[in-house]
């Protein structure tokens, strides 16, 4: 349970860092172009640009740039929620340990928090970027906090400093936001097969091998671990727990998806793990999709639309249209295509009758499911649809 005092405790301490809530992009964007020139604003575009499509060197300068005193309340004011949401839950779970690892710490925003929370813990962060880890130092002096270091250190190389309770890694495991994952044993399916080397080219792609090796050698026996990624969509979630089983990680609670603003856009993000490394597991790991907002399938749904409206009779984008094609009575195929697309992919497409109306329905390895029904005198709408897919 997250408690009042403590939301308040991380909104100040947010608050002293120079970071603002946006809730509206345009105010959030005319506050940056006030605080910063329009030569910081193109160098700061090019460095998110090389990031997103560089080397680790490019990330690491990123990260260097964006710890300047003038850049970093800016650029992470975006994130404000993110450290709000995310911060709760750890520091909501940290109070028993004695010696905590915040692995990919960055300026410290998160650390010096936890380590100002709970002063009677000694806690450690590590960051490869040296100027993000200077600009934590100088702020765990001015908070006067002694019971906090940080280490500037490229795991790929070298250990980590020690060995710790409770091991913290939020958004710094998983180097490829990009990587699709792990596909499906065909499109009609979400089961993953268990291929050790498809597992393996995962995890040294995205770069979790290395890194969950080296947390793990950090961890003590007993120890916990807590674990926050970009890794919701489900063929990146399954080869991402696989990775954390395999390392002998249990789960203490069921992993829980989070949802949390970047000003105006919504992420849903994580699941956000808590583990240990000893014991009987107790708690299954979940492969399946998770519960979505797709419309439950029912005849009924699928009555005429109202006159002039372009709707169509039923629509489902999520997981859950695979069931919802299942169930189309008399289900009769006009047109199929099943292909293997340039990235690897298997993709089907279908358009058919049933007592529903006609129907579109597409699947593909990595999860994507779509049904549409229409009347059958919108049938060319479909069959344009199905030509487009199809034809890539």
């Amino acid at each position: 349970m997250i408690s009042d005092s403590l939301q308040r405790a991380l909104i100040a301490h947010l608050e002293s860092w120079g970071l603002r809530r946006f809730t509206s992009d345009d105010a959030y964007f005319q506050w940056q172009r006030q605080l910063l020139s329009a030569q910081e604003l193109s160098a700061l575009h090019g460095h998110v640009e090389r990031k997103r499509q560089g080397s680790a060197a490019d990330e690491v300068a990123f990260y260097d740039a964006t710890a300047h005193p003038r850049i970093l309340p800016v650029l992470y004011s975006q994130r404000y929620d993110y450290y709000l949401t995310i911060g709760s839950l750890v520091a909501s779970r940290i109070a028993d340990a004695q010696t905590v690892l915040d692995f990919g710490c960055g300026v410290g925003i998160l650390t010096t928090f936890y380590a100002k929370r709970f002063p009677h813990i000694r806690f450690v962060g590590v960051d490869r970027s040296a100027v993000s880890i200077s600009q934590a130092q100088d702020k765990a002096k001015a908070l006067g906090l002694e019971n906090l270091r940080f280490d500037c250190r490229e795991v790929a190389r070298e250990p980590l400093p020690g060995r710790f309770d409770l091991v913290v890694a939020t958004h710094a495991l998983v180097q490829v936001e990009q990587d699709p994952g792990l596909p499906s044993r065909d499109w009609t399916t979400f089961e993953r097969a268990h291929d050790v080397h498809q597992q393996s080219q995962f995890e040294e792609r995205t770069g979790i091998g290395t890194r969950l090796d080296r947390l793990c050698a950090a961890l003590s026996t007993p120890g916990r671990m807590i674990v926050f990624e970009k890794t919701r969509q489900l063929s990146r979630r399954v080869p991402f727990q696989r990775a954390l089983t395999g390392r002998g990680l249990s789960l203490v609670e069921q992993p829980e998806p989070i949802r949390y603003r970047l000003v105006e856009e919504i992420a849903d993000d994580g699941p956000f793990y808590l583990m240990k490394n000893e014991g009987r597991e107790r708690l299954a790991w979940d492969e399946s999709p998770e519960p979505d907002e797709g419309l439950p399938f029912n005849p009924s749904v699928t009555k005429p639309a109202a006159a002039g409206s372009d709707e169509p009779l039923y629509e489902n984008h999520h997981a859950s249209a695979q069931a919802a094609w299942q169930r189309l009575h008399n289900r009769s195929i006009v047109k199929e295509t099943t292909k293997t697309e340039t990235d690897g992919r298997q993709l089907h497409v279908e358009f058919g009758r049933s007592d529903e109306g006609r129907y579109l329905y597409c699947a593909n390895t990595f999860d994507r499911r779509q049904l549409v029904i229409v009347e059958p005198a919108r049938a060319a709408m479909l069959d344009a649809y199905y030509h487009e897919i199809a034809g890539g």
